[in-house]
């Protein structure tokens, strides 16, 4: 486990890193997967579980925006298959599973939003 100092550095490099996510994507068609993914997120109706704590679709939206611009800053993304692996799918903090839950089916983030990217690229 991390301390709290850790998390409190970690949080603000997140939070000082979050202006634009969407601007310095390696591709347009990157960017625009991504928006739809996190759009669809926010507006699922599904909440986001990290950390043990649910939260709902606007919130997570904005949480994975942070960490999206993030890894944009140390040029760790290059497509929508790279956001949904190193942004979406697990805590950088704890390391536990982030999950989604839309009524009363739980699926793994990453999963979910792989079936959306799916979706995305068939477009439906």
């Amino acid at each position: 486990m991390k301390s709290g100092f850790h998390r409190a550095a970690l949080a603000l490099l997140l939070g000082a890193t979050a202006a634009n996510p969407a601007a310095a994507a390696s591709t347009p068609a990157a960017r625009a997967e991504i928006e739809q993914l996190l759009a669809q997120l926010a507006d699922s109706g599904c909440e986001f579980q990290r950390n043990g704590e649910w939260h709902p679709g606007p919130e997570a939206r904005k949480h994975l925006e942070r960490k999206y611009a993030y890894l944009l800053k140390k040029d760790l993304l290059h497509s929508s298959e790279d956001f949904i692996e190193r942004a979406a799918t697990r805590s950088s903090l704890s390391g536990q599973p982030y999950q989604v839950r839309c009524g009363a089916g739980v699926s793994a983030s990453d999963d979910w939003l792989r079936t959306v990217l799916g979706r995305i690229r068939s477009g439906r």
